[in-house]
């Protein structure tokens, strides 16, 4: 499947005449690949052994038209570094406040919301996001391992 995602971004990045340089599809099938929405850095240091001639300026300009492509999501949470989505569908996020990761998740419920926001308050809703916060499995049995 990550392979159709693949060719379907090359497909929009050539439709928006953005050349395709073997950095931006390694960027991009990096992105699509991993679940864990990377930093700039943790793309940049994952690919450095194979383009050691690639800047993590390099990494963070190929981001900026991927998400001016629409093809991912910044995600900021306060003072930390972006970490980016490669967009698939609407989703959402839980986040441990441990360790970081990010699961995603879906919940078909929230489009509701929007139109409800919108009907209540007269607004244009253009897109929402949610995040839940917590402590994730991996993170619960470490804390339980240290209490012995």
């Amino acid at each position: 499947m990550s392979d159709m995602h693949l060719k379907d971004a090359l497909d929009t990045l050539k439709t928006t005449g953005v050349r395709i340089t073997p950095q931006r599809h390694a960027i991009l099938e990096y992105l699509i690949e991993s679940m864990t929405h990377p930093t700039a850095d943790e793309i940049y240091k994952a690919l450095e052994g194979k383009f050691p001639n690639m800047s993590v300026a390099t990494v963070y300009n190929n981001l900026r038209v991927f998400r001016e492509s629409g093809l991912v999501k910044e995600l900021t949470y306060g003072d930390a570094a972006s970490r980016f989505d490669f967009v698939t569908n609407d989703h959402y996020h839980m986040i441990c406040e441990s360790c970081g990761k990010i699961v995603d998740f879906h919940y078909p419920g929230l489009n509701e919301v929007e139109q409800f926001a919108s009907h209540v308050t007269g607004y244009k809703v253009h897109s929402h996001r949610l995040e839940l916060y917590g402590t994730c499995q991996e993170c619960l049995e470490n804390a339980g391992k240290q209490v012995l």
